[in-house]
């Protein structure tokens, strides 16, 4: 089996997982009890992975009572997003409008 380690800096390189294999591996510790060492384990995953990945299953499940939904993380990103151009926008504005002022005098 190759080695999952960058040779330079000992650390793996990312990968991607498909949603059902998330949800699976999920599944194991949820509704199966398994620990989430256990599942990582035999999954070749990283224990801080799967439990985030737990952590957001639970948030969804209890719909947000044990922390923010999928949907509501993806608003606040946007929100986010939002807030910070419009914060560059006002003060593209607030220097034109200090410029204009100055060279109507």
């Amino acid at each position: 089996m190759a080695s999952m380690e960058s040779s330079k800096t000992g650390r793996r390189t990312r990968r991607r997982f498909s949603e059902e294999f998330r949800v699976g591996a999920v599944r194991l510790v949820l509704d199966e009890g398994k620990t989430v060492g256990a599942v990582a384990r035999d999954l070749d995953l990283t224990p801080s992975s799967l439990a985030n990945w737990v952590k957001q299953a639970q948030a969804d499940r209890t719909k947000g009572r044990t922390g923010l939904t999928t949907d509501e993380r993806a608003e606040l990103a946007q929100l986010r997003k939002d807030n910070r151009e419009l914060r560059i926008e006002r003060e593209i504005l607030k220097k034109a409008a200090a410029f204009f002022a100055k060279h109507q005098a």
